[in-house]
C-alpha cells in the first residue's frame, strides 16, 4: 500500500496500529507498535532504537566485543528510516500494516554497515553498477508442532511432538490436516502482498514446506523475514509452534532454506545462453565458480549457530561438500532449469535459521568475485556426490568462524566492520554453548565417567 492508502484507511478507522520494524542479525523483526494516526502524522519520517539491537545475541543478551557498541559507550540510539516502498497490510492481525525500516546513525544519518539490510544492498548496489540484477528466491521449511510455544517452553522443551505422526512428503492426506495452519499462512501472505506459491509437506514427521515467487534480491529478503515472523505468529494463533531451527532432533531430518539465484540484463535472464549444452551463458559460469571457490568464506551467513551444523549430514538431502552438479539433490550446489531461460543455481547449503539479507549477501558478493576474477567452472559431479574428494562445507561453527574471519575476498566486498561484526557474532555463539553442560553429557557420564 502506499502512505496515502494507509492515510485513507486511518481516517476510516481500518487501520489503527502500524508495525515499524527493522531486521536484526538474527532475521528477526524489531520495532515499535505506532498508532497509525501518529505514524500518518509525522512518524513515517523516522524513530528511533537502542543501538543494542545489532549487538545482541540471540537470547537477547549484551556480549561485550563488539565495536559498533558496548557498555563503554552507553548504548545510544540508532535511527529506524522507513522504507515506504515495503508498506503493507498484516492481515493475520487486525487492524494492522507494516514497514520495513533502513537503519542509520544517529548523528550521521548514513545507513550502519553492519545492519543486514545495509549488507545486502550494497551487494545488490555492486551488481547495479555492473548493469546486473540479482533475482532470487527462497524455500522456507519448518517443523509445526502440536503444542503451544508457552506449553513447549514451559514443559522445558522435552518430549515435543510434531503435528503428524509420519513422513508428509508432498503428502496431500496429511497436509489436510494441517489445513486449519498452513491455508491462513497462504492466504494472509498473499493478501499481504507477498507471492506465495505453494505449501507441501516436507520430508519428516511434522515438516512444513512454504515456497514464494521469485523477485529482486531485497525483495526476496524481505518476503522470507516477514513470513518467517508470519509462520510462527499464525501457528501460534492456533495453539501450535513452529520452529525454523535446523535440526529439532538428532533422528529427524534437518530443515534447510535452499536459495535460488540468477543475474538479469535489461530484463532479460542473463544466465542463458541458448547455443550451451546445459543453457548456461559464460557469466553464469564465472559467478557459479565464485559461490564454489567461496562457500567457506560465506558458510557463517547460511549456518550461524552450533545447532546449524547438525544438519550436514550425508543420506539427509543436506549437502556436506562444495560441489555442483544438474538437477541433484545431493550437491551444495544444483543447477535447476538447465537448457531453458529459467536457469539459475540452486544454493542447497543454507539451513532455516539462515538471515536471508546476510546469506544472499554473501552468496552475491562471491558471485560477483567470480565474474571479476572470470573464475573457470570445473565440470558438474555426478552420481552421489556425498562421495567423493572434493572441497567440504565447514563442519562447525568455529571453522566457519574461522573462513569467514580469514575471507579476504569479503572483507573487501563488506568492510573490515561488517566482518569483524559478525565474526565476534560468531565467537559469542560459541562461548555460551562451551560453557553450558547438556543433557547429553549428563547422561553419558553421570554414573560411568
Amino acid at each position: 500500500m502506499t502512505l496515502d492508502d494507509l492515510k485513507t484507511q486511518v481516517a476510516a478507522g481500518e487501520t489503527d496500529t502500524v508495525l515499524v520494524c527493522m531486521v536484526d542479525m538474527q532475521g528477526r523483526l524489531m520495532g515499535k507498535r505506532f498508532h497509525a494516526g501518529h505514524f500518518v502524522a509525522g512518524a513515517w519520517e523516522e524513530t528511533h532504537c537502542c543501538n543494542y539491537l545489532l549487538a545482541t545475541d540471540i537470547e537477547m543478551g549484551t556480549p561485550d566485543g563488539y565495536a559498533s557498541t558496548s557498555w563503554e559507550r552507553g548504548y545510544g540510539d540508532y535511527v529506524m528510516k522507513p522504507d515506504l516502498g515495503t508498506l503493507r497490510p498484516v492481515p493475520w492481525l487486525d487492524g494492522t500494516a507494516m514497514v520495513m525500516c533502513d537503519v542509520l546513525d544517529h548523528h550521521t544519518h548514513e545507513e550502519v554497515p553492519h545492519a543486514p539490510r545495509s549488507i545486502l544492498k550494497k551487494q545488490v548496489n555492486r551488481l547495479k553498477n555492473m548493469g546486473l540484477e540479482a533475482m532470487c528466491a527462497t524455500e522456507l521449511e519448518f517443523f509445526l508442532f502440536e503444542k503451544s510455544f508457552d506449553q513447549i517452553r514451559k514443559e522445558g522443551f522435552r518430549d515435543l511432538e510434531p503435528i503428524s505422526g509420519y513422513n508428509e512428503d508432498y503428502h496431500i492426506l496429511q497436509t489436510t490436516k494441517e489445513e486449519h495452519v498452513m491455508r491462513p499462512i497462504r492466504n494472509h501472505l498473499w493478501n499481504a502482498g507477498i507471492p506465495v506459491e505453494n505449501s507441501k509437506g516436507e520430508a519428516e514427521t511434522g515438516q512444513e514446506e512454504l515456497n514464494i515467487k521469485y523477485a529482486p534480491a531485497m525483495a526476496t529478503a524481505e518476503y522470507h523475514s516477514i513470513a518467517k515472523n508470519a509462520v510462527k505468529e499464525i501457528a501460534w494463533q492456533h495453539g501450535h509452534a513452529a520452529t525454523f531451527l535446523p535440526k529439532w532432533h538428532h533422528d529427524k531430518v534437518g530443515s534447510s532454506s535452499h536459495v535460488h539465484q540468477s543475474l538479469w540484463l535489461d530484463g532479460q535472464p542473463a544466465f542463458y545462453d541458448k547455443s550451451d549444452d546445459l543453457g548456461m551463458s559464460a557469466l553464469m559460469k564465472n559467478y557459479m565458480a565464485g559461490l564454489l571457490k567461496y562457500a567457506a568464506d560465506y558458510t557463517y551467513f547460511m549456518a550461524p549457530y552450533v545447532n546449524s551444523y547438525k544438519r550436514f549430514m550425508k543420506g539427509t538431502f543436506a549437502p556436506t561438500r562444495i560441489i555442483w552438479s544438474v538437477d541433484n539433490r545431493t550437491a551444495g550446489f544444483r543447477l535447476c532449469g538447465e537448457g531453458t531461460k529459467a536457469v539459475r543455481v540452486e544454493c542447497r547449503i543454507p539451513g532455516s535459521d539462515m538471515n536471508p539479507y546476510l546469506a544472499m549477501a554473501g552468496m552475491l558478493a562471491a558471485g560477483i568475485a567470480g565474474i571479476e576474477e572470470k573464475l573457470e567452472l570445473q565440470p558438474p559431479a555426478k552420481g552421489d556426490v556425498y562421495q567423493g574428494e572434493t572441497g567440504m562445507i565447514p563442519g562447525n561453527l568455529c571453522s566457519a568462524r574461522d573462513a569467514l574471519n580469514d575471507s579476504k575476498m569479503l572483507r573487501s566486498a563488506m568492510g573490515d566492520e561488517v566482518v569483524n561484526h559478525y565474526v565476534r557474532a560468531a565467537e559469542v555463539e560459541i562461548e555460551e554453548f562451551d560453557r553450558v553442560v547438556t543433557d547429553w553429557e549428563v547422561a553419558r557420564g553421570f554414573e560411568r565417567a
